[in-house]
C-alpha cells in the first residue's frame, strides 16, 4: 500500500472516477476529490499532501490561478491534467509553477508513470535533503542550499517551483557538463523522454530569469547548440 496523499481537482466526475480507479489498483488509499477550486484550496490548506493532480478549466477559477494560489501554501509537485493542448498554456501551466502537463485525452498508464515519477523524485528529494544538511552551493552571487529548498541571488531569496529547483540543484551537482534535454528531461523529471522537449526548454528559460545577470546572454546555463545545457558557476568576481 501507498501513503502518499493525493488531491484530485476536475469538475468532471467522470475524470475523478477513472483516477480513482487507476490509483486505487496502484495501491493509494489516500485520495481526495474536488470539484471547484474554492473547495480545492480549503483542502490544501487543511491537508498535508503529496500531489495535486488539477484541471484547468474549473467552473469557479481557472487552473492556473489556483496553482499560483496554491503554490503561497506548499511546493508539492503539481500535475495538470487538460484539454488545452496550445505551447501558450503549456507555457502558462509551467509559469505559474506547475512540475507536469498531461493532455486530455490521455492514456492511463502514461499518466500513472508521471505520478510514479513525481512522487519518486520528492522522495528523493526529501531523502537528500535530511542526509545532506551540511550541503551548500555557494558561487558568491548564486548560492543554493538544497537542503532548506532556497535559492539567494545578489543577497536576496528568489522565489522558484520546486522543479525548477531540482533542475537547478543537479547542475550544480554536476558542473561544466553538457547534458541533452534528453537526459535532463530523463534524470529531473524521472521517466523516459517522449519528445516533450518543451518541458525542459521552458523550465531552463524560467530558471535564467531568476538567476542570471541578463538571461536574453546567460552566463550560468548556457545552451551549446547541437549538444545541449551546461552549467557553469559564477565565479565571485562576477558579482
Amino acid at each position: 500500500m501507498r501513503n502518499e496523499k493525493i488531491l484530485l481537482v476536475d469538475d468532471e466526475q467522470g475524470i475523478l472516477d477513472i483516477f480513482n480507479i487507476l490509483l486505487k489498483k496502484e495501491g493509494f488509499k489516500e485520495i481526495k476529490t474536488a470539484t471547484s477550486g474554492e473547495e480545492a484550496l480549503s483542502i490544501v490548506k487543511n491537508s498535508k499532501l503529496d500531489l495535486i493532480i488539477l484541471d484547468v478549466s474549473l467552473p469557479d477559477m481557472d487552473g492556473f490561478q489556483l496553482c499560483s494560489q496554491i503554490r503561497l501554501y506548499t511546493q508539492i509537485p503539481i500535475l495538470f491534467v487538460s484539454a488545452r493542448s496550445s505551447d501558450l498554456d503549456k507555457l502558462t501551466g509551467f509559469g505559474i509553477g506547475g512540475d507536469d502537463y498531461i493532455t486530455k485525452p490521455f492514456h492511463p498508464l502514461e499518466v500513472m508513470a508521471r505520478i510514479h515519477a513525481q512522487l519518486r523524485r520528492q522522495n528523493i528529494y526529501k531523502a537528500s535533503s535530511q542526509t545532506s544538511a551540511t550541503t551548500i552551493w555557494d558561487y558568491g552571487s548564486l548560492i543554493v542550499y538544497p537542503d532548506e529548498g532556497r535559492i539567494i541571488v545578489n543577497g536576496e531569496e528568489i522565489p522558484h517551483t520546486a522543479k525548477e529547483f531540482e533542475l537547478l540543484t543537479f547542475f550544480c551537482k554536476h558542473p561544466n557538463r553538457i547534458f541533452t534535454t534528453n537526459q535532463l528531461y530523463e534524470t529531473v523529471w524521472g521517466y523516459s523522454y517522449v519528445g516533450d522537449e518543451k518541458t525542459v526548454v521552458m523550465h531552463i528559460s524560467k530558471l535564467r530569469k531568476k538567476i542570471e545577470l541578463n538571461p536574453k546572454k546567460p552566463q550560468i546555463i548556457v545552451n551549446l547548440r547541437g549538444l545541449g545545457y551546461k552549467f557553469i558557476p559564477p565565479s565571485r568576481g562576477d558579482q
